[in-house]
């Protein structure tokens, strides 16, 4: 068995499993992707130990801390690890790479296992992880797919990928749609963090000699925001602009957001955020699409939505936010249907 050594991210694939020994809440906010969560200390004992610690001292955190750590760890060698080989490989982390993971390592060695710990932890793979978004942002070959709201440019990207295109969908990623309107439904933004660490698992995915298509977005996707170098990247990019009319772009919408006439009440209080973060309307206007949306006719609101609000605000921005959106392809789309779409990434690939 080797003698434990510093291991640093860019070695963790070496490894059979990735554990990450921090609380389970810490574990929902982020974690290196693969990992799996076996706690030392569980919430509420670590609540209690650090509790202990800024009343008592170390030696009385340390002492019933130590009790709590020796219990969860007797708990994953009977269940998470009962089942590894003598050959096991596993590599810890903590959050800086410090007691708790190596509490965790030093019982897997002494079982035989040849544990090792993630220098520097949770904390050194956070830097990894913005020091590669930051290195590979400005190499991808950037195809920046622009158009106003209804163009059907999320179904376009996913149309290329099945033309076998390198895609890299935000809106995926920060599980948003962009817009006030933009909430998944039934479900919860990922955490900043989190955002990233994906973002950035994407990049290294890609193939940097070949494009890459992505849609134009703003800095913010719901709450969440996109890395300086990523929004560099997006603005300096090649542009594809998608013309469609009116009427092709509202029925793409109608089917796109068919779930939001479900709840009249909930979708008139996001359109009543709408002029509380804009201040752009009056209210009258915004009385008129909230009526709307609680008697669950999308049509007219949808309609409303894009010229009198999406439409300016698309023609105020794109321009000055999309340096080469001038000198973009043009995509004439004149209907939005999955069959348009497919030719349309047939015809971009090639």
């Amino acid at each position: 068995m080797s003698r434990p050594r510093p291991i640093t991210p860019e070695r963790i694939h070496e490894f059979d499993s990735l554990i990450d020994a921090r609380s389970p809440s810490e574990f929902a906010l982020d974690h290196i992707p693969g990992a799996v969560n076996c706690p030392v200390l569980d919430d509420d004992e670590r609540r209690i130990v650090g509790t202990l610690y800024k009343q008592q001292g170390t030696f009385e955190a340390k002492r019933v801390g130590g009790a709590m750590v020796a219990a969860q760890l007797a708990r994953h060698l009977r269940e998470s690890f009962a089942d590894k080989p003598k050959s096991w490989r596993p590599l810890v982390y903590c959050w800086r790479g410090g007691m708790r993971s190596g509490t965790m390592v030093q019982w897997l060695r002494l079982v035989g296992w040849d544990a090792q710990q993630l220098h520097g932890g949770y904390k050194a793979f956070r830097a990894h992880v913005m020091e590669r978004i930051a290195t590979l942002a400005p190499q991808l070959k950037l195809q920046v797919v622009c158009g106003p709201t209804g163009s059907a440019k999320t179904a376009l990207l996913q149309a290329l990928r099945t033309e076998g295109a390198q895609v890299l969908d935000l809106e995926a990623l920060a599980r948003h749609k962009g817009s006030i309107l933009g909430r998944w439904p039934g479900q919860e933004q990922p955490s900043q963090k989190a955002f990233e660490t994906a973002l950035a698992q994407a990049l290294l995915g890609f193939d940097l000699a070949r494009p890459v298509f992505v849609e134009a977005e703003s800095r913010k996707i719901g709450r969440l925001m996109l890395p300086d170098a990523v929004l560099d990247a997006l603005r300096g990019a090649d542009c594809i602009a998608i013309e469609a009319p009116l009427h092709a772009r509202l029925a793409y919408l109608l089917q796109d957001y068919a779930y939001l006439g479900k709840d009249g009440e909930e979708l008139a209080s996001l359109l009543g955020q709408l002029n509380a973060n804009t201040g752009l309307h009056a209210k009258e206007a915004i009385a008129r699409w909230q009526a709307w949306a609680r008697a669950g006719q999308l049509a007219p609101l949808f309609e409303a939505l894009m010229t009198e609000h999406y439409d300016p605000l698309y023609a105020r921005s794109q321009r000055s936010n999309f340096l080469r959106l001038a000198q973009a392809r043009p995509l004439a789309l004149p209907r939005l249907e999955a069959q348009d779409l497919a030719l349309a990434a047939r015809q971009l690939m090639a």
